[in-house]
Order: structure tokens, then C-alpha cells, then sequence
């Protein structure tokens, strides 16, 4: 694996810009959450209720890591900094934003906390995260082997989502709906939003290669 130079370097301080463009992204993203608990907690009338309904979405998980990510970061953790680090969760958001518009928009009528926490989360948090990782990330640190370690994340994420729907019946997305689909249309559709997930983190690394030799 080639060093990551960030890592040789062992950050210990941030610029006062990149924590301070962390910090909002973070916000931002908390904002979203905190509307959403809301809409559940109206659902629910139960905080635990409320948030286990809402890890039930990748969503919910992936913006939850990027606000604990982005957060670390606004608080000086040079670890949080570390190209691959940032360049992950900027994937993963990146696959909540595309996922969401190619396959899930329009299907829910959603009430107005959950309309405004929607937008936050599928709209407005995958490209400030996508601009963070672009104008204050060091590039040139990330190896063509990292995709395949983000994509554990989502991988991991079929099985949880599987086994909480044939707990309570309730499936988190349509395209994994296996009671209507069938297990093989579930697998074609994993496999194609997999596939998708590798070729967006192999042109990241081309990316953030090309950006690095600048």
C-alpha cells in the first residue's frame, strides 16, 4: 500500500479555514439529523423508537459518520484529516445523493420536517461534502485499493438492512424489498449500485491523483 503522506506527517494542527469549513458541514448535516428525529419522534412518540426507526436508512448511518468526521475534524483531530478518511465518507455521500435521485425520489409523500430534513440529507450534504474533500483535502493520498475498503461499509449495510426487514417486515428501500422483488432481482440490484459505488471511488482516486501532481 503506498504511504499516505498525511499520515507521515502525523497532522497535529488544522488551518483555521478547513476546520471552520468542517464545522459547517458537520452543522449542516446535524441540522438535517435533528429534523428528522423530530419528524420521527412525532411518529413514534418515543425516543428510542425514534431513533431505532431511523437507523434503518443508510442515510440516517451515513450522514451520522460524515457529521462525526467532519465534527473531529472542526475539533483539530488530524486523524479525522486523512485523505482516505475524508475521501470515504465523501463517497458515501456521494452514493446517498445518486441513489436517492436515480431510485427513491417521489416515492414517499413526505410531511414537513421530513421533506426539510430530506433535502438536507439527499441534496445539500453530498455536495458540501463532495466541495470539502475537493478545496481542503491534500490530495494525492489515497490508493486504488480504497474503494474496495469503503464499499465494506455499504456491503455491510445489505445484511443489517435484510435482517431488520425480516425482523419486522419492513423494508428500508424498495430495490431490496425481497418479499416483492425476489432474492435474485435483490442481488442484480445490489450488485449494479456496488458496481456503481467501485467506478465512483476508482475516478475519485484518478481524481485525486490527477489533483495531486498539480
Amino acid at each position: 500500500m503506498r504511504p499516505d503522506p498525511v499520515d507521515r506527517a502525523r497532522v497535529t494542527s488544522l488551518s483555521a479555514t478547513t476546520r471552520a469549513a468542517a464545522g459547517l458541514v458537520a452543522l449542516v448535516g446535524l441540522a438535517g439529523l435533528v429534523i428528522r428525529f423530530g419528524a420521527s419522534f412525532d411518529l413514534t412518540g418515543s425516543t428510542g423508537a425514534a431513533l431505532w426507526s431511523m437507523l434503518r436508512f443508510f442515510t440516517i448511518i451515513a450522514n451520522a459518520l460524515t457529521v462525526a468526521v467532519m465534527a473531529a475534524i472542526a475539533f483539530g483531530a488530524g486523524a479525522a484529516f486523512r485523505p482516505r478518511i475524508v475521501g470515504c465518507v465523501t463517497l458515501v455521500m456521494l452514493l446517498v445523493g445518486v441513489v436517492y435521485v436515480l431510485l427513491l425520489r417521489g416515492i414517499v409523500e413526505l410531511g414537513s420536517g421530513a421533506y426539510a430534513a430530506n433535502i438536507i440529507l439527499h441534496y445539500v450534504m453530498p455536495p458540501l461534502t463532495l466541495a470539502f474533500w475537493l478545496l481542503c483535502v491534500p490530495k494525492g493520498g489515497i490508493s486504488w485499493g480504497d474503494p474496495v475498503r469503503w464499499a465494506l461499509l455499504p456491503l455491510a449495510y445489505l445484511p443489517y438492512a435484510l435482517a431488520r426487514a425480516a425482523e419486522d417486515g419492513r423494508y428500508a428501500y424498495p430495490f431490496i424489498d425481497v418479499d416483492r422483488l425476489g432474492w435474485a432481482q435483490v442481488l442484480v440490484n445490489a450488485l449494479g449500485i456496488a458496481t456503481g459505488f467501485l467506478l465512483a471511488g476508482v475516478a475519485l482516486v484518478w481524481l485525486d491523483r490527477r489533483m495531486g501532481r498539480r
